[in-house]
């Protein structure tokens, strides 16, 4: 490990401790990162409109279960009729005569007319009201139709699973861009120091008559660049915070924790293996209900049976008695013998359809396997190049130290002092970038091998 300079010694601390590049096992859960990971998963708005999907979903299901139930419905019905069709009945043509030979019979009146009756064929002041329950006995449409809603559920969790890899990745890179932004602060306020360290150091020169003018305002000019270049990067600090928290759904000006353990450069396998990925699921779900969707065409064949009871009463005007009420029970047979080959087009769609989920599921694998290589010889080179710049610093900041110190001495043009504080702080940026290059670099392996636990302490 480097002897760290005396200016700044939080930050190069932070630095040097990084110096010593051990490999690292990924970090356990609860760690820093891992709550603020947590609180994505609760809070993210994104995550939740997957969860309404997914609720959705699962109403679906419990839908589809529900159709095999009995089903109650109230109906009713009033007509009002007047004019129409009619029907004729010769009533008093058949029974005048009749009841006249009675009356001479018997020498009364007890025998009235009749007058010939006209019925209305529509019913007039009638009323119909019944309780239906139906229930059904054999139908292979709601069957099929339940595990498709259950295969829907499987396919929304698989989803859901893809954007929570999305966002611990998006979560983790940007924690280590604020983190990176962080050290950027840092480092240029060190680099302040040591600025005004040397404007002090050129002033007494001055007074001293050793040195003239010019390094002091070469020192100063230095310094106003400095600021401006704090100035910038406390920009891209706040836009990396407010990104942080708007991952998490918190306030844009909430503060962060940073942990430097996590600095750690984790050790990354490449195992080549893709099958965890949810996407994987999802098209293996989609395959699933496709196949579902053929039988639930070819279920055509197969008759539908349902059967049904009616308790009501009907009568004319309000009358409601034992005459009225009635009840109706019934089974009812549907089988579809012919539709012009309509259903063998469908099944043919079907078939279709799960020939190019398969097809996309050996297209998807391909792609998640060149993911995977490409995130593996990424993290691979950024390793490389944070060792690199590792060294760098490490020599940067030997040579800052003897130069200043033969610039302390007089030997030394202020130039030549300050290339040397220059090459230190491009360093420690450096340094600072390939870190946080390192820890996205691993996240997108994370990614691509699907290996960090989604499901650890989930409410």
């Amino acid at each position: 490990m480097s002897t760290c300079i005396t200016k700044g010694a939080l930050l190069m601390g932070l630095l040097c401790a990084a110096v010593s590049v051990s490999a690292q096992q990924p970090a356990p859960p609860n760690t820093v990162l891992d709550q603020y990971i947590q609180q994505a998963f609760q809070q993210n708005k994104g995550l939740k409109d997957q969860r309404f999907t997914m609720e959705k979903a699962m109403y679906a299901l419990q839908e589809a279960k529900s159709l095999f139930g009995p089903n109650v419905t109230f109906l009713a019905s009033y007509t009002k009729a007047g004019g129409g069709r009619t029907i004729d009945m010769p009533i008093g043509d058949l029974l005048n005569p009749v009841y006249a030979s009675l009356n001479q019979l018997t020498g009364s009146h007890n025998f009235p007319k009749v007058e010939n009756v006209s019925v209305l064929l529509n019913p007039d002041n009638f009323y119909d009201a019944k309780f239906r329950t139906s229930l059904p006995l054999l139908n292979a449409e709601i069957y099929y139709n339940q595990k498709i809603k259950r295969e829907q559920i499987s396919r929304q969790q698989a989803a859901m699973n893809v954007y929570k890899r999305a966002l611990v990745q998006d979560v983790k890179s940007a924690y280590f861009r604020y983190y990176q932004a962080s050290q950027a602060v840092a480092i240029y306020n060190n680099a302040l120091s040591l600025i005004r360290e040397n404007i002090r150091i050129n002033e007494s020169m001055v007074r001293n008559g050793i040195r003239n003018n010019t390094a002091v305002y070469r020192s100063q000019t230095e310094k106003e660049k400095t600021d401006a270049a704090i100035s910038k990067a406390m920009n891209e600090q706040q836009n990396a915070k407010a990104y942080f928290n708007f991952l998490l759904n918190r306030s844009l000006e909430e503060n962060i924790e940073l942990d430097s353990n996590l600095l750690r450069i984790p050790v990354a396998v490449n195992t080549g293996d893709v099958t965890r990925r949810e996407e994987l699921q999802e098209i293996k779900s989609a395959a699933a209900m496709y196949r579902l969707n053929e039988k639930l065409d070819r279920s055509y064949l197969i008759p539908k049976l349902s059967t049904f009871i009616d308790l009501g009463s009907q009568a004319m005007g309000a009358r409601f008695d034992n005459t009225s009420r009635y009840y109706l029970f019934g089974i009812n047979l549907e089988w579809n013998l012919f539709s012009s080959n309509r259903n063998k087009y469908k099944i043919k769609q079907a078939q279709l359809d799960l020939a190019a989920v398969g097809n996309t599921a050996s297209q998807t694998t391909d792609a998640l396997q060149l993911q995977l290589f490409q995130a593996m010889n990424d993290y691979r080179t950024t390793v490389d190049n944070y060792r690199s710049a590792q060294s760098q610093l490490s020599f940067a900041s030997r040579n800052y130290r003897d130069q200043l110190k033969i610039y302390k001495e007089g030997q030394l043009l202020y130039i030549e002092l300050l290339d040397a504080q220059n090459q230190l702080t491009q360093a420690q940026l450096q340094t600072a970038v390939t870190q946080a290059a390192v820890q996205t670099a691993y996240a997108a392996v994370e990614r691509a091998q699907a290996s960090y636990n989604i499901d650890f302490n989930q409410q």
